[in-house]
């Protein structure tokens, strides 16, 4: 079974926290194989629905224009990458560097690999829905939160006959969280430091998930 090579120190296979990741990162690169045997690629924002169990089931939508749903193969698996926190890591950071100067640069990051059958979801109620409880997970958060029912109803109609639906039941999820496990103490104490001295919030999520590793 072909998978992301991941080494043992670094592999997440809790549900709980696979799940959470692409809940958070929901704008995954989904991979498909066309008719004609090219891998195709796609940024499509996902909603992951909790059933079936265990694993649960993503949903999103594409524009009718994209040949993805018009030319994917069903009968094969599909891939849906969730990308997480990451960021470049600098062999000064390390307190070995001092001691030997034997360390080599890096990248730290966390992601998440879904497989499973695509199907295509041609149905106005089925994507209504979708772009519904979408709409309502992503604007939860904002102070004035938007619904389709602020645009005229007939622009709505428009938009829903433009985008056709997609599913994909999960039938594998592979977990990764490259986070300086395999470093020493000191070291992972001088990524943290190297991190937040970027000022970046994206390095913060980093340098946090290096200090608290999600919890076993």
């Amino acid at each position: 079974m072909d998978s992301m090579f991941t080494p043992a120190h670094f592999e997440e296979s809790r549900l709980e926290i696979l799940h959470d990741l692409m809940r958070r990162h929901a704008l995954a690169m989904v991979v498909t194989l066309n008719r004609e045997g090219q891998i195709v690629a796609n940024h499509v924002p996902l909603l992951l629905c909790a059933s079936p169990a265990p694993l649960g089931t993503l949903q999103g939508h594409v524009a009718r224009a994209n040949p993805l749903w018009s030319d994917s193969r069903q009968d094969v698996e599909s891939l849906a990458v969730f990308q997480g926190p990451e960021s470049y890591i600098s062999p000064s950071w390390y307190a070995t560097k001092k001691e030997t100067g034997r360390v080599v640069p890096t990248w730290n990051y966390a992601v998440v690999h879904a497989y499973g059958f695509l199907r295509i979801m041609d149905d106005a109620n089925w994507v209504k829905s979708l772009v519904e409880r979408l709409t309502a997970v992503h604007e939860s958060s904002l102070p004035q939160p938007w619904s389709a029912s602020d645009a005229p109803a007939d622009y709505i109609e428009s938009r829903l006959e433009a985008i056709v639906g997609i599913e994909m039941v999960i039938t594998r999820l592979q977990g990764k969280w490259k986070m300086s496990q395999n470093q020493p103490g000191a070291n992972r104490a001088g990524v943290i430091d190297g991190l937040r001295s970027l000022g970046t919030p994206l390095a913060a999520e980093v340098a946090d998930q290096i200090r608290s590793p999600p919890s076993s």
